[in-house]
């Protein structure tokens, strides 16, 4: 718990207004520091993974560890480009003169991070604001808490606490967090828990970055090579147990071969965890008892649509893939973010149908489309507001660090990854020099007739 987060606050500044962060050689070494810290513990960061969620070492270290690895490595070698004034076009009648933008830290920036990538949805925005030349303060999530201690462990013995530190908690911590005087606050978790987070900082006036969630769509059209969707989407969808915010929430199908992609579905699950799920090392588990009840409640509502697996042990928090033929919205699992092993499977006849159906509810985070109709992919993409997506494929633009990650509407706002993490944690200040040398003072008073001149200015 904080004692006196306004004193937290207030060292942080000190250390941040005597200038440490703000040379590209300190922002180096920090990063560098951090890669070797995390590699030092890297062990320890897996094994907590396994312990909190059963992730497996390869899921652990591809969608946390290695990709914290990725993104340094990215960061560093494009930091020192990134972090130079920017020049930028100036009109004539500013002549003479010169215009530019200075990439300025916040200040002291706070992280919170959520349960279910509980190592890289903190340490992917920490290495941002990092290279922003931000001080930070980071917020793991209470419910992963074997990762959250290791990564206590791997920051106070990295950094001096005035610059980087974390604070451990509950509800209770974070509430104290979200409505302090920070300069910038990133928030990765549910759409509910998003709106309170805007809401306190909204009194401070403190920016944010929200990272949610929502019903993403895969929409597998008639053309689809069903081989490929049907692998692709089982993947995306129970990577982590079915806790990702990317994870396809649901499948929206065609007709005519609805009943092909869920009989090459069931058979991807098999051929990926084996004919007893329970047994697989490759299959994670739900977090926490309260997720899990929450999950098999949708299940017991809507058990007479299950078409495959449906078993679950709340003394092992596990839950079998599930697959779902669904009716309508109507239904349990359609009328919530989903965010575990659950599929539900809806069928489409017309693709207007489809955009006019997906447009009617929340924007999501994410959606994914299988076509080989070039027109399709077109409409989908084009009259559909979503965070980001795949052609053909499930969540794999998140891991392109040339592209932003983020959301719009419910979904959140505000993006991060490679370049747009530099960018998320920096204020642009806008200058416009001008020559002291030469003063053609068409701007002062007396105006007279300069209107007339003005006029052909800005006509």
């Amino acid at each position: 718990m904080v004692d006196n987060i306004q004193q937290l606050i207030q060292e942080h500044r000190q250390f941040f207004h005597h200038d440490h962060t703000r040379g590209l050689q300190f922002r180096l070494e920090q990063l560098e520091k951090l890669k070797n810290s995390i590699r030092k513990y890297e062990n320890q960061v897996l094994s907590a993974l396994y312990q909190d969620l059963h992730k497996s070492e390869f899921e652990a270290y591809a969608a946390e560890v290695g990709f914290a690895f990725n993104s340094i490595n990215f960061i560093m070698k494009y930091l020192k480009q990134w972090m130079k004034p920017q020049k930028v076009k100036t009109p004539i009648h500013f002549a003479p003169s010169k215009s530019y933008i200075i990439k300025e830290p916040y200040g002291t920036v706070l992280i919170i991070g959520p349960f279910n990538y509980p190592f890289q949805s903190l340490i992917e925005p920490l290495i941002g604001a990092i290279a922003a030349g931000n001080c930070v303060v980071l917020k793991p999530s209470e419910n992963a808490p074997n990762v959250s201690a290791v990564i206590n462990k791997i920051i106070s013995e990295t950094f001096d606490k005035q610059y980087i530190r974390v604070i451990e908690g509950g509800r209770e911590t974070t509430s104290l967090l979200i409505h302090a005087p920070f300069d910038h606050i990133f928030f990765t978790g549910s759409v509910q828990v998003g709106k309170i987070v805007m809401e306190a900082a909204a009194k401070n006036l403190v920016p944010v970055t929200l990272e949610l969630g929502g019903k993403g769509p895969a929409i597998v059209d008639e053309s689809a090579n069903l081989d490929i969707a049907a692998k692709r989407i089982i993947w995306g969808k129970f990577i982590n147990a079915g806790q990702s915010c990317i994870a396809p929430d649901y499948v929206i199908v065609h007709k005519s071969v609805k009943v092909k992609l869920i009989s090459k579905m069931k058979k991807i699950i098999t051929n990926f965890y084996g004919s007893d799920v329970f047994k697989s090392n490759d299959y994670g588990r739900i977090v926490n008892e309260r997720q899990f009840d929450r999950l098999t409640s949708i299940l017991g509502q809507d058990k007479n649509y299950i078409v495959f697996g449906g078993n679950s042990s709340r003394s092992h928090l596990y839950i079998e893939p599930t697959l779902l033929e669904v009716k309508s919205w109507d239904d349990a699992a359609m009328k919530e973010e989903i965010f575990g092993p659950i599929l539900p499977i809806m069928d489409y006849n017309d693709l207007d149908e489809v955009i006019h159906t997906v447009n009617n509810h929340p924007k999501p985070l994410a959606l994914y489309v299988f076509t080989e109709n070039k027109n399709v992919e077109k409409q989908v993409l084009g009259r559909i507001s979503f965070g980001g997506g795949c052609v053909n494929d499930t969540m794999s633009h998140m891991a392109n660090l040339h592209l932003p990650f983020g959301g719009v509407g419910n979904a959140g706002f505000g993006a991060y990854h490679g370049k747009h993490s530099f960018d998320a944690f920096t204020h642009r200040k806008s200058i416009l020099k001008k020559s002291s040398r030469i003063d053609l003072g068409f701007v002062f008073p007396p105006y007279r007739n300069k209107i007339k001149i003005l006029r052909k200015i800005f006509k």
